[in-house]
């Protein structure tokens, strides 16, 4: 079986600003987005896992009912808080705190939020905690860009940190480790 990663579908908000940890409704095609999410898993899935942020829990609970599989919510889930950066368009961010940031991606805070190092600790906490790495069950994990890649980080995906992954797109990685794009 194995893990997919599913990324929320395109929350209410104009493009370019910082959301991370506000929460956000999903956008007016809501609908024709989930549906279109549902379409690239490659399983039932047994389990669903999911941020509790709106944007992500309303497709959770969109897959939920085609799947007849509740859904499951962990803030651990959700995605990094960055602090005084959130509601900010990114180009309004100060280029010195970005620098910063960029410089010691894991553990550099100019923002005042968690560390990346720090969201991705929760968040693989959640995914130990809930067994998601089991072999025998097909596991689905709805959440934000950033905790994705941490996990496939984590799986070993080299430039993790630098992967795109589209609303209403998502990542399987098998029992066997590989990791394919969905969507």
């Amino acid at each position: 079986m194995g893990l997919v990663l599913l990324r929320h579908t395109k929350p209410d908000i104009a493009d370019g600003i910082c959301y991370g940890s506000t929460d956000l409704k999903p956008g007016a095609k809501f609908t024709s987005e989930a549906d279109a999410a549902l379409k690239i898993l490659p399983w039932k899935a047994d389990q669903i896992l999911s941020s509790p942020l709106l944007r992500c829990a309303r497709l959770a609970d969109h897959i939920s009912a085609a799947h007849d599989t509740a859904s499951t919510f962990h803030s651990g889930l959700k995605e990094m808080d960055f602090g005084v950066w959130e509601g900010l368009r990114w180009d309004n961010v100060p280029i010195d705190e970005l620098n910063q940031w960029a410089n010691d991606l894991l553990h550099a805070r100019p923002h005042g939020g968690e560390s990346v190092h720090q969201m991705q600790q929760r968040a693989l906490s959640v995914l130990e905690a809930e067994d998601a790495w089991r072999n025998d069950t097909a596991t689905l994990v709805v959440t934000h860009a950033g905790i994705i890649r941490a996990v496939l980080d984590h799986a070993g995906v080299r430039d993790a940190w630098v992967t795109q992954t589209p609303y209403g797109g998502g990542w399987m990685i098998s029992a066997d480790k590989t990791v394919t794009a969905l969507g």
